[in-house]
């Protein structure tokens, strides 16, 4: 049997520079360009959005982002892997509900159903979940853009309160964002238009048919798990089989059925272990230096569960929460070497978490001026700030 073509680290992060479209040589030319190269872009928090594809588009600018999230349309955010919110390019839409958002709204369903049972809501919590859903979708169905407390004064069921947690975490809450979370999961409702500025998420909540245009084509799980596959190969590859495993938040099963459908062909990595890239692909690609501000949740740094070919371990608690969230990162030619914030006056401020190198420093200097002046004196806070981030905030 024929030895494995090994691709190098060097590689992989050269890979990471060129499709990811952070070389400054690479940049991608619109918002559309750049998210579809991602596969997906991390969602959760608003601003991610906005400065992943600053990190990757010439020239780019918040109103570009804001056309092509709510007014083209081209990028349409959706509750898919790991039960995360991401900005998907519209074509891969289909792929995202058919897998890993209908095995979100599986999971949302049950426990919901459970919940609504416990709290005395109604003794058949699966049905009555099916006629909130039903309300809801409806109601929307009009073409009407509303948040969470406007659905709730609109349908009645969405009124119910119900318990949640257990034991000293148990408290009482409104069903309703449950409700859209999980029509949303399902594809009948989606994000619309944000009430409020870029920096927070206020969802306005629409007919995905009425927001779209039109109705999107059902295709099977196997179908949709084996393209967004052969989509995050391109991107990510080559990665493990439990790099995909976390990536999807999926079985092994569906993992190995998708890199069958994709012909997916092994490598070797220098780890030892068996990477997958498309067919062919597995030419060399070498680029020079670079440098890079990522914001916290970005697609680069959570795109593999194995980390160590541009992450040092030790690195770990420092740029990532307990739960495994990353925050800011500071990259040099392929490896995060740090994190950055912002002080009182907006100003961008690379933190390294070892000492660089002359050219490294400067280069970062140089994108951290960059940045600051793309956000113009505007602030960026996140939930998910690393202990580095944390430690490091001016008073």
């Amino acid at each position: 049997m024929a030895a494995l073509r090994l691709i190098s680290d060097d590689e992989r992060r050269a890979r990471i520079a060129v499709r990811h479209g952070l070389h400054p040589r690479h940049r991608y030319p619109d918002a559309l360009s750049a998210a579809t190269a991602m596969t997906a872009l991390h969602a959760t928090e608003p601003p991610t959005v906005h400065l992943s594809l600053q990190a990757r588009v010439r020239g780019v600018s918040v109103v570009d982002i804001e056309d092509a999230l709510y007014t083209e349309r081209s990028l349409v955010k959706q509750l898919a892997m790991r039960r995360t919110l991401f900005a998907f390019p519209r074509d891969l839409l289909p792929a995202a509900l058919a897998s890993a958002s209908a095995r979100v709204a599986g999971t949302e369903f049950r426990r919901l159903a459970g919940d609504v049972e416990r709290s005395g809501v109604s003794s058949d919590g699966s049905a009555w979940v099916e006629d909130a859903v039903a309300a809801i979708v409806d109601h929307l169905g009009d073409l009407s853009e509303l948040d969470a407390a406007a659905v709730r004064a609109a349908v009645p069921s969405a009124v119910a309160k119900i318990q949640q947690g257990s034991g000293r975490w148990t408290q009482e809450a409104h069903v309703t964002p449950r409700l859209l979370t999980l029509a949303g999961a399902r594809g009948a409702i989606v994000r619309g238009r944000n009430g409020g500025n870029w920096r927070i998420s206020k969802p306005q909540w629409t007919s995905m048919s009425a927001w779209l245009g039109e109705s999107l084509t059902s295709i099977t799980p196997e179908s949709g798990y084996a393209e967004i596959v052969r989509r995050w190969l391109w991107t990510f590859g080559p990665g493990t089989e439990a790099d995909l495993v976390w990536w999807l938040g999926s079985t092994k099963a569906a993992v190995r059925a998708a890199l069958a459908q994709v012909e997916a062909e092994a490598v070797g990595l220098e780890s030892g272990e068996t990477g997958w890239v498309l067919p062919g692909d597995d030419a060399p690609i070498a680029v020079g230096p670079w440098a890079a501000l990522l914001p916290v949740l970005d697609p680069t740094t959570m795109g593999w569960r194995q980390r160590e070919f541009y992450l040092d371990p030790s690195d770990v608690p420092y740029l990532f929460d307990s739960n495994g969230n990353g925050g800011t990162t500071a990259w040099w030619c392929g490896r995060i070497v740090g994190c950055w914030v912002q002080d009182a006056d907006a100003r961008v401020r690379v933190v390294p978490r070892h000492e660089l190198a002359a050219d490294a420093s400067e280069a970062l200097g140089e994108a951290a001026e960059q940045l600051t002046a793309w956000l113009d004196g505007v602030v960026v806070n996140s939930v998910y700030a690393s202990q580095q981030m944390r430690g490091e905030r001016m008073p």
